[in-house]
């Protein structure tokens, strides 16, 4: 559903370094991408990029076969979601009202008369229907971070055709039982169709959820395949410069050694 060719972006400045590096890859309907890699190696630049946030220096990046760049903007929010790390609101919102954000682009369309409906349903399915009342600010971190889920889920409701999710780092404030909650309802949105996309940090849950695995290295595309494929003790070793070890059950964890 997205593809990004040869995609190269260069940080602003007259001497900006270059954040990505010739990256081809494809995100697909019905699937879920996990991308890994160290802190700096460009995962939310990626993001950015194939969202249509960024404007490439170099390449391509297209939205069911349409450059991304020519798509109305409009149009390009009702097909894709973007959750990213931190956001900031300007002004007192409740959580529902947040979620209900999601619906503005249906403004003005016959979908919009089931707003109400949609919002209540994504914040269901985020876990957050009892947070709707609630002020936004006044959340936990992670509470907030489900909120902008629902928020997203509200946005992609009813549209037409193959939708795109894209998450930076969605599980980064949430506990053991949320995190599990919300890989498990990526993996339903996937098999109902939807093309995924989540920056994470922990390779366990990359393994978990992901049906590949995009990693990442000082702004080029390393590898790209299956987890099993990929995530292995001795590729992360030379990734992260620590050792890891596969643990039963088929994880990963670094080597943490003797305490200093």
């Amino acid at each position: 559903m997205i593809e990004a060719r040869n995609l190269s972006i260069r940080a602003a400045g007259h001497a900006g370094r270059m954040l990505l590096r010739g990256v081809s890859l494809d995100l697909r309907a019905g699937e879920i991408l996990a991308i890994v890699g160290p802190n700096g190696a460009g995962k939310s630049t990626l993001l950015r990029a194939l969202a249509g946030e960024l404007r490439p220096s170099s390449g391509t990046v297209t939205l069911a076969g349409r450059a991304a760049g020519d798509w109305p903007a409009l149009d390009l929010a009702r097909r894709r979601a973007v959750v990213s790390q931190r956001v900031a609101l300007a002004f007192p919102m409740s959580a529902g009202e947040v979620a209900a954000l999601g619906r503005l682009p249906w403004h003005g369309t016959p979908a919009a008369a089931r707003a109400a409906e949609a919002v209540y349903a994504s914040l269901a399915r985020a876990g957050v229907a009892h947070l709707g009342g609630r002020a936004y600010g006044t959340l936990s971190g992670g509470e907030q971070q489900r909120v902008q889920v629902a928020r997203a889920l509200a946005q992609l409701d009813g549209a037409p055709g193959p939708v795109a999710l894209l998450l930076d780092e969605p599980t980064s404030s949430l506990d053991a039982a949320h995190r599990a909650a919300l890989l498990r309802s990526l993996r339903g949105l996937a098999e109902r169709g939807a093309a995924v996309l989540a920056v994470l940090h922990d390779l366990n849950e990359a393994a978990f959820v992901a049906d590949r695995v995009a990693i990442l290295r000082d702004g080029g595309l390393l590898t790209t395949g299956t987890p099993d494929a990929v995530l292995r003790p001795t590729l992360m070793q030379d990734l992260y410069g620590t050792p890891f070890r596969s643990i039963p059950g088929g994880g990963l964890l670094p080597d943490f050694g003797a305490a200093l």
